[in-house]
C-alpha cells in the first residue's frame, strides 16, 4: 500500500481552517476528518458527534476504522491510557524533544504514540479509499509528531488570517453541538491573549517549515477572493485532481458540501448543501479601537510579513519543500 498523504492544515484557531478542511473534503481522492489530536478524547472518552451527525461510538466510518486499525477501539481506563501517552508527548513544551527525538525516554513514548497514529491514518485510508487525508487539528507540537510518524507522507497547509479576524472570532460565545451538554460552548479569550497565540502559532509553523516538513502557505482572504484558483494549487500539491470536473463542488461565490466524518472543529463542519463564500471583516467595525491597536502593535511584524499592513496587488501563496 502507498503511504497515505496526510495535509495537515496549521495555524492559528478562527482562521477558516474548518472551512477550508470541508472544501478540500470534496476533492477526488481526498477524505476530511476534522482536528485528529482530538479523536481520542472527543471520540473515544466523550463520545461526541461525529460529522455525519452520529455519537462516535455509532459511526459506520469510525467504528470499520478502529477494527481495521487495532481490531477495536479501546474503551474505559484503555482509552485514558492513549489519551496519557499522547498527552506525553504531544504538548508545546515538548517541541524540543520532539525537534531532536531526545532524551530516550522521549523517544520510547513518542515511538508509542506515533505507533498507533500510523496505523489510523492507514486505516482512514484503506476505509475511505483515499489517498490523501485531511486532519484540521492545527497544533505545531502535533505536526511535529506527525513528522515522526513511520507510514505517512506529512504536507503542512499553513493556513494565515489577519490576526484582527482572528481576535474578533475568540470574543464570539460559540456553542458546541457536538457534545452531551447542551451549554457547553468553545473557549472565549481576550483580544490580547488571541494576539499572542497568533504569533505563537505562525512562528511555529515557520519552524516546522525549517526543519525540512513540506509546506504551502495560503491566507484565508486568498482563498475567498479567489477558491477555484486556491484549491486547485493545493489540489496540485498533493498530486489530485484539480480541472473543472475535480471542482465542479465550487460554483460562483457558493461551495456544495457533503456530510464528513469530522471528529472535532468548528459547529459549521455539520453544515451541508449550498454554502455561500464571503469574506468575514465584522472585526473592522465590532473590534473595539483599544483592541484593535492592541492586536495590531503585538502581531505587527507578521502582519507586515504576510502582506495585512501593505497588501499586495496580486493574492499569494507559497510552497516548500
Amino acid at each position: 500500500m502507498i503511504d497515505p498523504t496526510v495535509l495537515f492544515l496549521g495555524g492559528a484557531g478562527r482562521s477558516g481552517s474548518t472551512l477550508l478542511e470541508r472544501m478540500l473534503g470534496q476533492l477526488p481522492d481526498v477524505v476530511a476528518v476534522g482536528e485528529i489530536v482530538h479523536l481520542f478524547s472527543r471520540g473515544l472518552i466523550d463520545d461526541d458527534d461525529c460529522g455525519c451527525g452520529s455519537p462516535f461510538s455509532a459511526c459506520p466510518f469510525w467504528t470499520k476504522v478502529g477494527d481495521n486499525a487495532f481490531g477495536a477501539w479501546p474503551a474505559g481506563a484503555d482509552a485514558r491510557r492513549w489519551l496519557d501517552d499522547q498527552g506525553a508527548v504531544d504538548r508545546n513544551r515538548n517541541l524540543a524533544n520532539l525537534l531532536t527525538g531526545k532524551p530516550e525516554r522521549f523517544r520510547s513514548e513518542l515511538d508509542r504514540h506515533t505507533s498507533r497514529l500510523s496505523s489510523l491514518y492507514r486505516a482512514i485510508s484503506e476505509v475511505s479509499g483515499a489517498r490523501v487525508i485531511v486532519d484540521s487539528s492545527k497544533h505545531v507540537s502535533t505536526a511535529l509528531v506527525l513528522h515522526r510518524t513511520p507510514g505517512i507522507d506529512l504536507h503542512v497547509l499553513h493556513l494565515v488570517r489577519d490576526s484582527r479576524g482572528v481576535a474578533h472570532s475568540w470574543t464570539k460565545e460559540v456553542a458546541r453541538p457536538e457534545t452531551r451538554d447542551e451549554s457547553a460552548t468553545m473557549p472565549r479569550y481576550h483580544p490580547a491573549s488571541a494576539a499572542a497565540w497568533w504569533d505563537w502559532f505562525n512562528v511555529g509553523f515557520d519552524v516546522v517549515r525549517r526543519v525540512g516538513v513540506a509546506t504551502t502557505t495560503l491566507r484565508y482572504e486568498d482563498l475567498l477572493a479567489d477558491p477555484r484558483g486556491r484549491i486547485a494549487a493545493v489540489a496540485e500539491a498533493v498530486g489530485v485532481p484539480s480541472d473543472d470536473a475535480a471542482l465542479s463542488f465550487l460554483g460562483d461565490g457558493t461551495v456544495q458540501l457533503d456530510a464528513d466524518h469530522s471528529v472535532a472543529g468548528n459547529p459549521m463542519r455539520f453544515q451541508t448543501g449550498t454554502l455561500h463564500l464571503r469574506r468575514d471583516d465584522a472585526w473592522r467595525e465590532a473590534l473595539d479601537s483599544s483592541s484593535r491597536r492592541v492586536v495590531t502593535a503585538v502581531t505587527a511584524p507578521l502582519l507586515a510579513r504576510y502582506g495585512y499592513l501593505s497588501r499586495p496587488t496580486t493574492p499569494r501563496s507559497r510552497t516548500t519543500s
